[in-house]
């Protein structure tokens, strides 16, 4: 039986299926992995299911053309924590998990949206602080979403799914920016300059991969285009945006708020960030249901399985 090495806990089922085609090594703890313990994986097993903050640079990879495993079958659509030339010019394929995380992080996306246009987490605060007064008409008073426009970065899977539910849902005027047009089952502009994006949205939901190429994409000149009652909104990867400029944007009243799912440092959160009213943060949640994760490592079994049985990878990166 071939030998499959699981870097974090996973729900029961999947744990299950992976013990009938496989002989398992559990980690049982929820921290990445260290360098040393990532090298030693490539030797010891014929497969490695990694995840988010497992960190295997180039200098994992090193000298390991001749390792035992020849598969990442990584837990996650993101992968940018995997070196993918690095591993392939070992010998080593790279698979993640696109499709069952879509839906489920589109919903956060709509949530934070709402939650920091309305003002919820401050709301929410303010009951549970014994300081809610009773209602005023001038009580809280933040943006109403409808007819407004969401300005969506990058239109892959997730950001599609978003603007369907801002569109469909909220009534909301939606636009793009993306590297291509997209053939779209609802109205949509493509927006060709970033900047212009951000200076015509109410809404800014960021989609985009991770990586080198989206590193700091929104930094102080993005967020100062944006309007001064806009909200930014980032499921994508923490180093999207740049933490520190995001920071000095909220402080100095250049947007109304910010919705966060995802930190430049995770899980390191700036104090800044924790201490400001008009922002919304959230423990990584994009994916967080009992259902989605159980696709999601039912999606990276069936990636290792067809490698174990000599097939094309389904979702090879």
């Amino acid at each position: 039986m071939k030998e499959l090495y699981i870097t974090r806990p996973m729900p029961e089922k999947v744990l299950a299926a992976a013990r009938d085609r496989f002989s398992v090594t559990l980690r049982t703890q929820n921290t990445p992995l260290k360098k040393g313990e990532m090298r030693a994986a490539l030797v010891l097993y014929d497969v490695v299911m990694p995840t988010l903050g497992d960190l295997f640079t180039a200098e994992v990879f090193e000298g390991m053309s001749d390792a035992r495993c020849r598969l990442l079958a990584n837990f996650g659509v993101g992968y940018n924590h995997i070196d993918v030339a690095a591993a392939r010019a070992a010998g080593i394929a790279v698979t993640n998990t696109p499709g069952a995380v879509t839906e489920a992080t589109a919903d956060i996306a709509l949530m934070l949206m709402l939650m920091s246009a309305r003002r919820a987490g401050e709301g929410e605060r303010l009951v549970r602080a014994g300081k809610w007064t009773g209602w005023n008409p001038t009580q809280m008073l933040g943006l109403h979403l409808g007819g407004k426009t969401c300005g969506i970065v990058g239109m892959g899977r997730i950001g599609q799914a978003i603007a369907r539910r801002a569109h469909f849902g909220l009534g909301m005027e939606v636009m793009y920016h993306n590297r291509s047009a997209k053939a779209l089952d609802m109205p949509a502009r493509q927006i060709a300059s970033l900047e212009a994006l951000m200076e015509q949205s109410d809404v800014v939901v960021l989609a985009v991969p991770g990586g080198t190429e989206t590193r700091h994409m929104i930094g102080a000149a993005q967020l100062a285009a944006m309007r001064p009652h806009a909200h930014l909104i980032n499921i994508a990867r923490g180093d999207v945006v740049d933490e520190a400029a995001l920071i000095a944007a909220l402080q100095a009243g250049q947007i109304a708020g910010a919705g966060l799912d995802v930190y430049e440092h995770e899980p390191a959160v700036p104090e800044a960030l924790r201490q400001m009213e008009n922002v919304t943060l959230l423990p990584h949640l994009g994916t967080a249901a009992l259902d989605v994760r159980e696709e999601m490592g039912m999606m990276a079994l069936a990636n290792a399985i067809a490698h174990l049985e000599g097939r094309a990878l389904p979702n090879a990166v």
